[in-house]
C-alpha cells in the first residue's frame, strides 16, 4: 500500500450504453470496488465503438491516473475495437495468444474456431492475462490499461483477479449521519465546517423515501482522526438545529 494517492479512470465502451439499450451496471460496482481497496475512482467516460475516439480517451485517461480500466469492446464481432485502440494508443502491435487459443479450445471444437472467435486470441505484445474463469477468454493489462469485458458477471471475476496486482493507497471511510431536515435549513452552516474541515469530503444527498423526503449527509476521509472531527461538527450542527426548533 502506498501513502500516495492511487487513482483511476473508467472507460465504457459502446454503443449500446450510449443508445440506452444496454443499462450499465459496472460503474458503480468498480467504483465501489476500488473504493474498498484503496483506489480513488476520479473519472468515468462513456464513449462509442468508434476507434478514434477510443483512442483519444485511452490517451488522455492514462496519462492523467494511476489506472485505466475499460470495460466492453472484447467480443468477436466487428464493433468489438478495444484491443486494436488501446494497441494503437499506446503504440504496441497485437498478435494472436497461443495461450487464449488453448483455452479457447477447452469449449469449443477445432472446427469451431472461427476468424470471428480468433479475433479475441489478439492482445498487444507483453500484455498480461486478466484471467476470465467464466469463458476463458481473457482481459488483459498492458501498462497501466486493465481491459475487461462488459458482461458484469465477467467483469467481476477479472476485477478479482487483477486487483492484488494493484499499487492501492489508504483507504477512504466513510460516515453517514442522518440530518432530519431539509437541505436549506442547513445548507450555510454545512458550508462552514467544510471550509473550516478542508481535509474531508461532506456531502449531502436528499431522496424520497416512503412518501418522504429524507436527507443524509455524508463525510468521508482518509485519516480518521479528522473523519471524527468533521463528524461531531456536523452532529453537533444538527444538535443545534433541532434545540433552535423546540
Amino acid at each position: 500500500m502506498s501513502n500516495e494517492a492511487v487513482t483511476a479512470a473508467l472507460l465504457v465502451i459502446g454503443d449500446e450504453i450510449l443508445s440506452g439499450r444496454t443499462k450499465d451496471k459496472n460503474i458503480g460496482y468498480i467504483a465501489e470496488y476500488l473504493t474498498n481497496i484503496g483506489i480513488d475512482l476520479k473519472e468515468v467516460r462513456v464513449v462509442p465503438d468508434e476507434m478514434e475516439e477510443i483512442v483519444a480517451a485511452v490517451n488522455v485517461l492514462r496519462k492523467r491516473y494511476s489506472y485505466l480500466f475499460t470495460t466492453g469492446g472484447i467480443g468477436p464481432t466487428h464493433d468489438d475495437i478495444t484491443a486494436d485502440a488501446v494497441s494503437a494508443a499506446l503504440g504496441i502491435p497485437l498478435y494472436e495468444d497461443p495461450r487464449i487459443i488453448a483455452a479457447m479450445l477447452e469449449r469449443l471444437q477445432s472446427g469451431d474456431l472461427n476468424e470471428a472467435r480468433r479475433r479475441m486470441a489478439r492482445i498487444p505484445e507483453g500484455a498480461e492475462h486478466v484471467a476470465n474463469p467464466i469463458s476463458k477468454v481473457p482481459g488483459f493489462m498492458i501498462e497501466n490499461v486493465i481491459v475487461m469485458a462488459g458482461v458484469p458477471a465477467i467483469m467481476q471475476a477479472m476485477m478479482d483477479d487483477v486487483a492484488p496486482r494493484l499499487k492501492t493507497g489508504t483507504r477512504m471511510m466513510m460516515e453517514t449521519l442522518e440530518a432530519g431536515f431539509a437541505e436549506g435549513t442547513y445548507a450555510t452552516a454545512l458550508s462552514e465546517i467544510a471550509k473550516a474541515h478542508p481535509d474531508i469530503i461532506i456531502g449531502s444527498y436528499p431522496s424520497f423515501q416512503d412518501g418522504r423526503f429524507r436527507n443524509q449527509i455524508v463525510v468521508r476521509s482518509k485519516d480518521g482522526a479528522k473523519l471524527q472531527a468533521g463528524v461531531e461538527a456536523i452532529a453537533q450542527m444538527l444538535d443545534d438545529l433541532k434545540s433552535q426548533k423546540s
